[in-house]
């Protein structure tokens, strides 16, 4: 009886000793996890500290070259295309015949009213004459004058159609689509695309920029202007155009007219990139990396480190310069401002700085 007292004494001991095993592994594993789901709960960013510098106020901006001439040449009159006399690519210029249309018809016109034209005047002349010697009314001359207008005008009007057979440019350019060909039948009404005509010998550069930058630029003023494509040329370009209203961004557009090199290296669509000079000394200025802001610069919001944890402001800021932008209010020499992970943020959300 005593031997099974100990046996059931060993094995609620053994039992009572597993139970608090597995608790106190439990409480462990329960510990890691909390750890480990703080650490997850983290959101990794990475930061950069507000300074003042010593910075030029030279800037640039960016935007695509448009032609200063573009057009669609539609057909005026109806006819029948028997020949095409230029292809895309060709460089053409102003009054230069593109394409005949069909003229035997119009040429019949032409002449029939010719005729008419030599009758009247013939008529009118016999009348002339006539009445001066009393032979016929002046109201026999009137009308005899009268016909001689209207066969006058019909003429003209035949020697219209005639040049018109001949389908001349409207411009100088470069032919960048061509949409007819021979045996297509022109229609004055809708009209008929024929030729889509580029001028290229000079572009315009369509830029953006804000209060404090326009506020220093004036119609004439010439710039400095890159392309993407030749980086190592430059290309000299008048500023044109200054908007009175800024855009929905609070910026101002800007047109610059660029003069093409004689091999006419620039194509409209092309990226381009203006330089504009300050012609001021360094300032020192508060700034941020422009990829610092929620969203955009127009945002005005930034997060910024607080003991790991993220907090979102609200700033004013200055002028855009490059990849900086001039912070005026919001912000202190020193602060930590989170500059990418911001979409995962929310204000107050844990984060874990990586390099």
């Amino acid at each position: 009886m005593k031997k099974n007292l100990i046996t059931i004494l060993v094995i609620v001991g053994a039992l009572a000793l597993i139970v608090f095993t597995l608790m106190k592994n439990k409480k462990e594993n329960q510990a890691k996890i909390d750890v480990v789901a703080e650490k997850n709960a983290s959101i990794a960013v990475k930061i950069d500290v507000v300074k003042t510098e010593n910075i030029a106020l030279d800037f640039s901006a960016n935007g695509t070259f448009e032609p200063t001439q573009q057009l669609t040449f539609s057909a005026e009159k109806s006819g029948k295309v028997i020949r095409v006399l230029a292809k895309e690519g060709d460089i053409v210029r102003e009054g230069q015949v593109l394409a005949i249309v069909r003229s035997d018809v119009i040429n019949v016109n032409a002449q029939t009213a010719e005729a008419a034209y030599e009758n009247a005047l013939t008529d009118y002349k016999r009348f002339e004459n006539a009445y001066k010697t009393g032979g016929v009314t002046k109201q026999q001359l009137d009308q005899s004058r009268l016909s001689m207008i209207n066969a006058q005008s019909n003429l003209k009007q035949a020697k219209i159609n005639v040049g018109d057979t001949q389908i001349k440019s409207p411009i100088s350019g470069v032919i960048n689509k061509k949409m007819i060909e021979v045996g297509s039948i022109l229609a004055g009404m809708p009209p008929t695309n024929m030729f889509e005509i580029v001028n290229i010998s000079k572009l315009k550069l369509k830029v953006t920029v804000n209060e404090n930058q326009v506020s220093k630029l004036k119609v004439g003023n010439i710039i400095n202007v890159t392309s993407s494509v030749y980086p190592d040329k430059i290309f000299n370009g008048k500023i044109t155009f200054i908007a009175a209203k800024a855009d929905t961004s609070l910026n101002f557009p800007i047109e610059i007219e660029i003069a093409n090199n004689i091999n006419n290296d620039l194509r409209a669509g092309m990226y381009g990139t203006a330089q504009f000079d300050s012609k001021q000394q360094k300032q020192n200025l508060m700034i941020v990396p422009r990829n610092a802001f929620v969203g955009s610069v127009s945002s005005n919001q930034i997060f910024v480190n607080n003991n790991g944890t993220a907090e979102l402001k609200t700033v004013i800021t200055g002028r855009i310069i490059g990849d900086k932008v001039e912070i005026l209010k919001g912000l202190s020499d020193g602060d930590q401002v989170i500059t990418t992970g911001q979409i995962n943020l929310n204000n107050g959300s844990k984060i874990e700085i990586i390099k």
